[in-house]
Order: C-alpha cells, then sequence, then structure tokens
C-alpha cells in the first residue's frame, strides 16, 4: 500500500495560439517493500482555439546517481507499450486517458526507491515533465543486544565496552539510541558502525562506552532502534541488560562466626570480614597492637585455634589492594576468657591434731569473677575460697574438695583438693580408767575395753591373778601375782571401724585378777585397768588371829600390783 504525500507538481507548457499543458503529481510515494506503488501523473490540456490535444505520454525511472533516465512505458489514449527488458517489464502497467497517467509498480524493490518521471508531449507544439520520489521502506528485525562478559571497574580512567547493539535487515538506515533506566543516554556515548549487505539493507551496529559508577551495578541499559515508515518514524525495543559493576568496598564489618557466647581458652574462634566492595574482597588480618604483623588467614576467615589468654585484643583486618581506601577496616574486640586450675593450701594432704585449728585455702586465676564451694564426702562443708576447720576430731578426716566456677560462664570451671588426716593418741571410751569389780570365784566374767584414736590404736591384754602359800608348820603366809593362764581367759569380741578399737575377754575367775587393757598408737598409750575380788564359796571360818587376819588383807589388797611381792612372817 502506497502513501501518497499532500504535496503536488504542476508543470504548466504555454505556447503559441494559446495552447498550454498543465501536469500534476505527488512529490514523494511512500510504500513498504513488496508492496505495491501508485504514482498518478494527471494532465490539463487548454487550446485557445478549441482544438483537442493529441497527447503521447512516457515514464522514465532515473539512475541511482541521478544523471540518467532510463524509458519503461510510452504510449497514448489509443496504443501503449511497456519497454522489455528492464527491471519493470514485468512489473508494471500503466492506464491512461485524457485527463491522467497512472503507474502502477508491483512488488516493490529496494531497488526502486529512486526517481519516476512523467513525460507528457503534445505532438505538434512540445512536452511537459513532472517528477516522483518513490520511497520504499523495510522495518528492520528487532535489535539484540549483548552485555559485556566481564565486569566493568569503576577506577577505570576511561570509558568503558558496556554492550552491543546490533539492528539488521533496515531500509533506509536506522538510527540507534542508549538508554539506562528508561532515560536516554547522551549520543556520543554510543559509537555506531554502519554496513549494507549486496541486497541493499542497512545494519548498524552501535558499541556503548560508559563510565560506570557503583550505582550502576542496579542499573539495566537498553537499546532503542528508530526507523522511518510510510507517513512516520516507529521504534523497536531491545532486552535490557544488567552489567557487572566492580568497585572497591567503602565499609567493611567484622565479626566472630564462632564461637557463641562467650569466648575460653583451648576454643577454635573464626572471625569473619565483608566488605561492600564487589567483587567481596579478600583480606588481610592483624592485631591492632601489631599492624606490621599480617596474621594467616583464607580469603575473609580467620581462625585462631586453640585461643589462649595471649590472643585477647582488639583485631582488624582491610581489603586487599586497598591503598586508595586505606582508612577503610573493619575491628573487633576478642577478651578470652581464662581460669587456671585451683591452687590449694595446703597441698595434696595435711596433717593436724585432734582439737587443732586449720585454715584451707582454694585459689584460682580468672578473668570474670568466680565462685568456689567447698565439699565433703558429696556434702558442700563451706563457700568461698577459705574453709576453716576448727576443734578437728577423727570425723574431720577426710578428702576436701573445692569448685572454682565462674557464674558468668558456665563453661569455665576448676578444681583442687586436700587430704585431711586428724591424728590423736588413744582414748578410752567410758569414765573409768580403773574399775572395781567382784566376782565368786569359778565364774566367768566379761571385761570390755573400747578405744579411739588415729591412727587406729591396736589392743593388747595383761591378766594377772594372785596364788597365797603357806609351808607346813610355818605360821607365815606367801602370796604371789602370777599371769593368768590363757586357758583360763581368752578373748571373745575384737573389732573396729577407722577410728575406735574394741576387745572384750572373758576370764575364769579363780583368784582375785588385775587385767589392764593396753591401748597404743603411734602418738600414745593408754591402759585400763579391771580390779576382779574373788569371792570364796561360803564354809565354815576357820579360827585366826585379828592382827594377823588385818596384815594379811593389807598384804592381799597390795597384790593387785603388777609386779611379784612377798609377805614376811610376823
Amino acid at each position: 500500500m502506497a502513501f501518497l504525500k499532500r504535496t503536488f507538481v504542476v508543470f504548466l507548457l504555454i505556447y503559441m495560439a494559446w495552447t498550454k499543458v498543465e501536469l500534476t503529481t505527488q512529490e514523494t510515494v511512500e510504500v513498504y517493500l513488496g508492496d505495491s506503488a501508485q504514482i498518478l501523473c494527471q494532465y490539463n490540456v487548454t487550446d485557445g482555439n478549441n482544438q483537442p490535444s493529441d497527447l503521447f505520454v512516457q515514464w522514465f525511472v532515473t539512475s541511482d546517481i541521478r544523471v540518467s533516465r532510463k524509458l519503461i512505458f510510452y504510449g497514448d489514449d489509443k496504443k501503449q507499450k511497456v519497454v522489455d527488458n528492464t527491471d519493470y517489464s514485468d512489473r508494471i502497467n500503466v492506464t491512461l486517458d485524457h485527463q491522467e497517467a497512472q503507474l502502477t509498480i508491483q512488488n516493490v524493490q529496494l531497488s526502486d526507491n529512486r526517481q519516476f518521471i512523467c513525460h507528457v508531449q503534445e505532438k505538434v507544439f512540445g512536452f511537459a515533465v513532472v517528477t516522483t520520489d518513490l520511497r520504499v521502506f523495510a522495518p528492520p528485525d528487532a535489535p539484540v543486544i549483548k552485555d559485556v562478559m566481564t565486569g566493568i571497574s569503576v577506577t577505570n580512567e576511561m570509558p568503558s565496552k558496556v554492550a552491543s547493539c546490533e539492528v539488521r535487515n533496515s531500509f533506509p538506515e536506522p538510527n540507534i539510541t542508549w538508554y539506562k533506566n528508561s532515560m536516554p543516554l547522551m549520543s556520543s556515548a554510543g559509537h555506531a558502525n554502519v554496513s549494507r549487505d549486496p541486497r541493499g539493507f542497512f545494519s548498524v551496529q552501535s558499541t556503548l562506552e560508559y563510565k560506570a559508577v557503583r550505582e550502576d551495578e542496579d542499573a539495566y541499559f537498553s537499546c532503542e532502534v528508530s526507523f522511518f515508515v510510510p507517513g512516520g518514524v516507529r521504534t523497536l525495543e531491545s532486552n535490557s541488560v544488567n552489567i557487572t559493576v566492580y568497585y572497591p568496598s567503602t565499609k567493611v564489618e567484622m565479626w566472630r562466626e564462632s564461637p557463641q557466647g562467650l569466648v575460653k581458652e583451648g576454643d577454635t574462634v573464626e572471625l569473619r570480614c565483608h566488605g561492600d566492595g564487589n567483587p567481596p574482597p579478600s583480606f588481610i588480618f592483624h592485631r591492632k597492637q601489631d599492624q606490621d604483623v599480617d596474621l594467616e588467614s583464607s580469603g575473609h576467615v580467620l581462625i585462631l585455634s586453640p585461643v589462649s589468654r595471649n590472643h585477647s585484643g582488639i583485631y582488624q583486618c582491610r581489603p586487599v589492594d586497598s591503598d586508595e581506601y586505606a582508612d577503610v577496616k573493619g575491628e573487633i574486640q576478642l577478651p578470652v576468657h581464662y581460669l587456671d586450675p585451683a591452687v590449694v593450701v595446703p597441698k595434696d594432704s595435711e596433717v593436724m591434731l585432734k582439737g587443732e585449728d586449720l585454715t584451707a585455702t582454694c585459689n584460682a586465676l580468672s578473668s570474670l569473677k568466680t565462685h568456689t564451694v567447698w565439699y565433703k564426702d558429696g556434702k558442700q562443708v563451706g563457700t568461698g575460697n577459705t574453709l576453716h576447720l576448727q576443734d578437728a576430731t577423727y570425723g574431720t578426716t577426710g578428702q576436701y574438695h573445692c569448685e572454682v566456677s565462674a557464674p558468668s560462664f558456665p563453661a569455665l570451671h576448676s578444681s583442687g583438693s586436700v587430704h585431711i588426716i586428724v591424728r590423736g593418741g588413744p582414748q578410752l571410751v567410758g569414765e573409768d580408767q580403773e574399775v572395781q569389780l567382784e566376782e565368786a570365784i569359778g565364774r566367768m566374767v566379761n571385761l570390755s575395753c573400747e578405744a579411739e584414736g588415729s591412727p587406729l590404736p591396736s589392743i593388747s591384754w595383761n591378766i594377772i591373778g594372785t596364788q597365797v602359800t603357806k609351808k607346813a608348820h610355818d605360821t607365815a603366809l606367801t602370796c604371789f601375782c602370777v599371769f593368768v593362764s590363757p586357758q583360763n581367759w581368752k578373748e571373745v569380741v575384737r573389732k573396729s571401724n577407722e577410728y575406735v578399737a574394741q576387745s572384750v575377754v572373758s576370764v575364769n575367775v579363780t583368784s582375785d585378777i588385775r587385767a589392764l587393757c593396753n591401748v597404743s598408737n603411734d602418738v600414745g598409750t593408754e591402759v585400763k585397768a579391771f580390779n576382779i575380788k574373788a569371792i570364796p564359796s561360803v564354809t565354815t571360818p576357820a579360827p585366826f588371829t585379828p592382827g594377823k587376819s588385818f596384815a594379811l588383807t593389807a598384804l592381799l589388797s597390795d597384790a593387785f600390783s603388777p609386779f611379784p611381792f612377798y609377805v614376811p612372817e610376823f
């Protein structure tokens, strides 16, 4: 379909006898490639003598450079002829009458984009000529945009290639405009390369060169092709592309990835850094107090394992190759908490005497406030770093365990212990160390001896009896103290616990007996005495002299001495 411009060319030919020819045609006709185009050449002939005019019509086309023309049709109202062997021989037809000649071009080609000439001749007096420009339009393919595969650094001093845009198969030559976020860029941003293929179609490739800034990482670039069509201008827009923008970090964040919470000696600590640059930078780590010493790290991670209190301090990181941004760094305070092994005084074990006082201490150096608890046999016996043991008894003996912890950091704890040994000489159980008994001769009597002490006391027995003899015809009595035969006594009970020992002996009373319970340990000795008065069976009493009886009684009372003695005659 052809589009007609509303501009007409009028050519007047006036000649003798007042005859004139007036030609009218379109200045331009616009048509899509492949469509049909109609060019109308109208004429009006005025004869002063009112005689009919005899007109002859010809159609010409110009060459590409418009320096020559070629005949493609001629004829009058009686006979017409399409010239053979031209590009139009099989694509045109002309209809004409007394008022107009219309040229129709079928299947318009790019080569038809030229000037067509209508030549009208009055056979006797002369001719007139008008021209029409036929404009052929071929819309291009959709534009194809390609971004650069590598990123663009904002530190580049010169503009960098951002993307290329190509449009093909257009006629006439199209125009490419670049956009960023739907806003047109200056025309100087794009550099176009125009080419034309053998068929006559134009291709345009435009390269966008642009000095990127950090904010362009979120920008979208596109190209738009504008091209002429019959009656106006149309546009096609490409897809949008987002470019990779490289820029240095202006802010750095540093944090402890692990462990969570407080850090103690022996932990593995992972410190990380992140910069807002692109690509994410690698970092150099160091301690603030040793900035000239770079710590071994991997990319953006610093591993410290195992940490000690000496690792405490301020750690910093800065991006690699950050000379221009030397003040850009991250920083974190790393406190490493500790609790040393508990030190108990006295150390290991301590011997004390029964009744004495003792103060034990348990201390552990720590970075945090600590709390100390003392235990004995699983039971709490005190709090605080000092334990006071007063008026020690044998029950005071044992293992004392102190637990030191940091309430604000339960993972920190330490312990120590001391073994307390209470020593004491034997101490007899019971009030009397001298026991007086009376028992009939021939009876068995049980004697119990019990004592406590540390070390555990040992018990032994000395059992002594008395024997009175009289020689024939002698008036004097002789009294001997002798050890009682083992057949007349035996130990029937022996038992002990940690501090108390007990022994029970059963004694056959055959005479007056003095039984001695000897209790001893490394610290001392105690003796408990049992005095048994043997009572004879009831018989007729023998006469006796009161003075002698008194003397014998007195002497027998001394028979309980552990040493033998002799009673002289009176």
